[in-house]
């Protein structure tokens, strides 16, 4: 028997925006425009947003400096973009793979095949928030535009339930009442969608940008990041090589051809080459410095460690 599903009429992502009602009359340049128009808001939404961001990442640190994890949980879009972010932190930061987890319903199959039933299996992400083993240095954050997914919710229920209870947190695009799943509740105030419901467009790129500015943060005060430059790249092809080289040669003053020769001395690690030429040391003692530092080039050069 077909059960009637909850009326989520109520929540912003999904109401009628009266802006775009004449949408299927529109021309290509009044679609480009509007859309435009409407992805402006996102800044918005973001901006207001920033206080509930700051509280989140302040309390996610101490957990993930000391070795702990961020794990994200979504369906859907929000599922898609919370896999995105995680993999991008190997290649972008040097974490070893497994520090930032994304976990979305349906699996990997979902990130290419919509798998939009999934999302109501409220035990959908128990086994592998379980196979996880979490910690409380861990962090859980739910990713679900209207707030309302089971697969999300009870995700957060179950990190909550563990004896060694990690850190939760919700994001949202619509207004909902703090759930009691939750630690931290960030709502993206991002309004009805040009697409009436299509949260693949504003809510989408808001929750792209916020997940961005955590897992940035975070490796930012972790020690993964000098000046604005990723001190952590690892040269494993041209193009990094290329990019490394840039940065080795704008902390040391070197030329492109020095730099590259030092980069090679290095291992391909950055910091090591920094610290080589900067403190006038041997591949091995720049890497045992940057061990008694806890890898934070800053610490290593003597600057200190991380910022208040």
């Amino acid at each position: 028997m077909t059960t009637t599903p909850p009326d989520r009429s109520h929540l912003l992502t999904e109401q009628r925006n009266l802006r775009s009602a004449g949408l299927h009359r529109m021309s290509v340049a009044e679609c480009v425009r509007l859309i435009n128009e409407e992805d402006a808001r996102v800044i918005d939404a973001l901006r207001e947003a920033a206080p509930a961001l700051v509280a989140l990442i302040e309390a996610a640190e101490p957990g993930f400096v000391a070795g702990g994890r961020l794990v994200y949980v979504g369906a859907g879009t929000s599922g898609r973009l919370g896999v995105l972010d995680a993999a991008e932190a190997p290649p972008t930061f040097q974490v070893e793979p497994g520090r930032v987890v994304g976990i979305i319903a349906g699996g990997t199959a979902a990130l290419t095949r919509s798998s939009e039933s999934r999302e109501d299996e409220r035990s959908g992400a128990h086994a592998e928030l379980d196979a996880l083993s979490l910690t409380a240095r861990d962090t859980v954050i739910g990713v679900a535009a209207g707030g309302t997914t089971p697969f999300v919710l009870g995700a957060l229920e179950h990190a909550r339930s563990l004896a060694d209870r990690p850190l939760t947190s919700l994001i949202v695009c619509a207004d909902i009442p703090p759930p009691d799943v939750t630690e931290h509740l960030v709502v993206l105030r991002t309004g009805p969608e040009v697409l009436t419901g299509s949260t693949r467009m504003k809510a989408g790129t808001a929750t792209k940008l916020a997940l961005n500015t955590i897992s940035t943060t975070l490796m930012v005060r972790a020690g993964r990041v000098y000046e604005n430059l990723m001190v952590d790249l690892r040269a494993t092809n041209d193009k990094l090589r290329d990019r490394a080289a840039r940065i080795v040669a704008t902390l040391t003053c070197l030329g492109r051809d020095a730099s590259l020769a030092l980069l090679e001395r290095a291992g391909g690690s950055v910091k090591t080459a920094v610290v080589m030429h900067r403190l006038g040391m041997s591949r091995e003692a720049a890497e045992r410095r940057l061990r008694e530092c806890a890898g934070r080039l800053d610490g290593a050069l003597g600057e200190g460690g991380a910022p208040d």
